[in-house]
This record gives C-alpha cells, sequence and structure tokens, in this order.
C-alpha cells in the first residue's frame, strides 16, 4: 500500500504564486540592501552546537533543533548517563551540530572568524531560512526566512538614521505607505527605572509599560504593583503614561524627566539626534514616531531600538524591527565592536500585501508567450520560433503535444499567457506566425523571417 505523503509540522510547501509573490519581496528588499551599501554573506544552516547554545536564553536553547551524530551516535554515551534519561546530559554526547535559530548569532561568528578580511565598519545583509522547534501556530512555524541588515564596527547614529531611511525606502516600493517606524531607546528605559528608583526592577518595568496599548493604565499600574514596584515610583512615572504630541514634545518632557540620569539623559540626546536629522532630510512615505513603552530585546539592545508597524487600519502586528547592540561579537572574544541592525518580517510583510492587494497584477505571469502545437511539421517550426524568443529574452514555450485546441487554450489560460502563437499549415506556407492577444482578443500575423517586429510589439 503506497504511502500517504506528509509535510512536517511547521513547514510549508509554496506554490508557484505564492514563490512569485515572495520573490518580489526578496528581490525589493536587496535592492535596497545593495543600493545602501550592504554586501551580502551567507552562513551554513547548521552551525557547532556550542556556537549557538547559550546564546538565546534557556527558552531559546530549548527550541534550537538538535542534529543527531552521524553514525552509531549512541556510541560515546555511557551506561550511566543513558539509564538516567538525563535529555541535557544525552545530547551533550549524541549531538554536536544544530540548525541555526536566527542571523544575529551566526553573523556574530562569521565576524569574528573573518575579522581580518573585513573591512569595518562592515555592512551586511542576509536572507536566509532560520528553524525554531516552537510550537506551530497561526503565523509562526518551524522553518521561515529572516532578512537582516546590520552595520558593525561603527557606533555612529547615522548608522541609525540609515536604517529609518531604508524601511522607508523598502515599504514606499512595495506600496505600503503609512507604516509607522516606532523609535525608543534602551538608555531611556534605564534612565526612567533610575530615577523614579527602580533600577532593579527594570525588566518588570518596562514589560508593564510595554503593555499600556492593551491593558491601560490601570492595568500597568496594578501590574507594577503586582510587581513589587512602589506607588511613588508609579507616581513618579506617571507623566509617561500619557505621553504625547509631536516627537519634539515628548522628548522635551523625556528630557525633563531624565534630567537627574546620566544614561537616560544620553537616551534622549541619541533619540534627538535622529529625529532632527530625519525630519531634515525628509521620509517618503513612513511615520517616524518616539514610542516610550517600546522594550523589545531589552536583554540584547544597548541603544535605539526599532519595531515597524503596519499601515493604520491593518489588523497585524510589527513587519520589522531591530536596534544598537554594543558588543556583538564579545560572546566569542572579539570585545567592544558595537553594531546596529534591523530585519523585515517577509510572512508578515506578504499578507499585509496580499490583504491590501498590492501585489502587481502581472506577478504570476511566468509564460508571455505559448505556441500552440499543430503536429509534427507544425511543432518543429513553433520551436524554432521559441527558441529564437528565448535568445531575445522573451518567455516562451510550446505546447509539448498536439492537443486538442481546447485544451491547449486552456493551459494558458491558467497559465495567465498574455500572448498565443498559432502556426497551422497555412502559416508553414506563408511562412508566418499568427499572434492571438488572449486579453483583447484580437489577432495579428506576422513573418517567420522577423520575430522582433512582434517582440517590438510587446
Amino acid at each position: 500500500m503506497a504511502q500517504k505523503p506528509s509535510i512536517a509540522k511547521g513547514t510549508r510547501d509554496f506554490s508557484p504564486s505564492e514563490v512569485n509573490k515572495r520573490n518580489y519581496i526578496f528581490d525589493i528588499v536587496k535592492k535596497h540592501f545593495k543600493t545602501f551599501g550592504f554586501q551580502p554573506i551567507e552562513t551554513p544552516s547548521f552551525e557547532n552546537s556550542e556556537t549557538l547554545m547559550g546564546k538565546y536564553g534557556d527558552e531559546g536553547d530549548r527550541l534550537i533543533f538538535k542534529i543527531l551524530n552521524s553514525g552509531d551516535y549512541l556510541r560515546k554515551v555511557d551506561d550511566k548517563t543513558y539509564e538516567s534519561k538525563d535529555a541535557t546530559a544525552m545530547t551533550a554526547k549524541i549531538s554536536e551540530k544544530a540548525l541555526r535559530y536566527d542571523l544575529t548569532v551566526p553573523f556574530a561568528r562569521y565576524v569574528v572568524m573573518h575579522q581580518n578580511e573585513i573591512d569595518f565598519p562592515f555592512k551586511r545583509y542576509q536572507i536566509q531560512p532560520v528553524w525554531r522547534a516552537d510550537r506551530p501556530q497561526k503565523g509562526r512555524f518551524r522553518e521561515f526566512f529572516q532578512c537582516d541588515a546590520d552595520v558593525v564596527g561603527s557606533d555612529s547614529l547615522l548608522q541609525e538614521v540609515e536604517f529609518v531611511q531604508l524601511y522607508d525606502a523598502v515599504f514606499t516600493e512595495l506600496g505600503l505607505q503609512g507604516v509607522n517606524i516606532k523609535l525608543n531607546n534602551r538608555k531611556i528605559l534605564a534612565g526612567i527605572a533610575e530615577v523614579i528608583g527602580e533600577r532593579d526592577k527594570l525588566i518588570d518595568f518596562t514589560v508593564a509599560l510595554d503593555k499600556l496599548d492593551k491593558i491601560g493604565i490601570d492595568g500597568i499600574t496594578k501590574e507594577m504593583r503586582e510587581k513589587g514596584i512602589s506607588e511613588k515610583a508609579i507616581e513618579a512615572a506617571a507623566p509617561l503614561f500619557s505621553l504625547s504630541g509631536s516627537n519634539l514634545e515628548q522628548l522635551a518632557v523625556l528630557k525633563d524627566l531624565l534630567k537627574d540620569s546620566e544614561e537616560g539623559s544620553k537616551g534622549v540626546s541619541e533619540l534627538t539626534f535622529i529625529i532632527e536629522t530625519i525630519a531634515s532630510l525628509g521620509l517618503q512615505t513612513a511615520k517616524l514616531t518616539i514610542d516610550v513603552t517600546l522594550a523589545r530585546g531589552l536583554n540584547y539592545y544597548t541603544g535605539a531600538i526599532f519595531e515597524v508597524g503596519a499601515p493604520e487600519g491593518v489588523q497585524m502586528g510589527s513587519i520589522g524591527g531591530g536596534g544598537r547592540y554594543d558588543d556583538l561579537t564579545g560572546i566569542f572574544g572579539l570585545k567592544n565592536v558595537s553594531g546596529v541592525g534591523i530585519s523585515f518580517g517577509l510572512d508578515r510583510i506578504y499578507l499585509v500585501l496580499e490583504e491590501l492587494n498590492l501585489f502587481p497584477e502581472a506577478i504570476d505571469q511566468s509564460l508571455e508567450v505559448l505556441c500552440v502545437n499543430f503536429g509534427e511539421k507544425e511543432g518543429l517550426a513553433a520551436l524554432k520560433l521559441v527558441s529564437q524568443l528565448r535568445k531575445m529574452g522573451v518567455k516562451s514555450d510550446l505546447y509539448p503535444s498536439a492537443a486538442k485546441m481546447q485544451k491547449q487554450m486552456k493551459y494558458a489560460n491558467n497559465r495567465n499567457v498574455p500572448y498565443v502563437i498559432l502556426i497551422g499549415e497555412e502559416e508553414l506556407e506563408n511562412n508566418t506566425f499568427v499572434v492571438k492577444n488572449m486579453v483583447k482578443g484580437d489577432q495579428k500575423t506576422y513573418s517567420l523571417n522577423s520575430p522582433e517586429v512582434f517582440i517590438n510589439e510587446l
């Protein structure tokens, strides 16, 4: 009995149409990566386990796909370890490699290993799949692509400015007008915790603050109390709960609130530089707004924090994000190499473009011309014409058999082919071919000696 085909949970097959749409996004993102001076790199799909483990916290470590050693992988396991059924101890003996969890840690490893070949500041982009042993659910997969761009070896805030411009350029060309690039700074969050006297509760404070939009002021103050944050501290932080106005007006409030914190004041200064520089340069279609509740990657980022929201009216989580980190390569022994990077959320961007019907109409047009096959002699003439058209860059094909006309035309319609070429007995005698416009329904005759005339009219 034949085996019923199946696919691993958390993975997907992609149809030609889906691949075309994904490549459309990839091509635009890649185009702007190159325009902004980023260079491509690729790293292996799997790394040594020691490269990945311990870099993402306990939860991240559990989500890393381990690869069994080849051959008799149980040979190195002693009886005591085997009988203990201790998964952690066992894994160290039977698995030395793992699928990459993200592109950031492999990038850090790459920089350290190739530091003598790299020109700093090093601007790299990387578009590759990653794997996570997460519980599959809507919008969350075990295999997915990441599109990252990073600059390492420079602490200039002009890099942050460029990333704002890069987001603006990509989303403008994708037709996603009005995306909201939210901006915060890790130093501001640390400064707030300091001035309200709760520096040791920075994580608890910011995790609660991050929920302001979801549970409101009463909800976050309740959560802060439950986390042991004092009433005095909550009262001191109150101006943040209703922070509004323009970016410059919000910066003025933050500047006053954080005047007694050196770290917080530095964060305000950095945000001010980015906001004012972007204001002088201008953006095409994106909006840049300060969001002091933004706390993504708090244990990771050390400066600016980015998060991109979909245009107003679209119910979707963030479609991009990133930030500044001061010691990316320190985990591999190369200290004090500052960097900043962003990523594009491919799957979510895809869903937003589909919801707003922003993919080009011709995106599924993988074939421009189909030659109908009327028989052996006619088919040979059509194949010669197809060969000429292909050399001239036209996506062309010949139906492989002399099937019924209705079947061949249905195939052309299903493939969204705009032009069908007919070469029958009469056309062979006259050394011509007929082109039927599948959209308009009309047709026109051309000489087989001059197919370029047809090409010029395409």
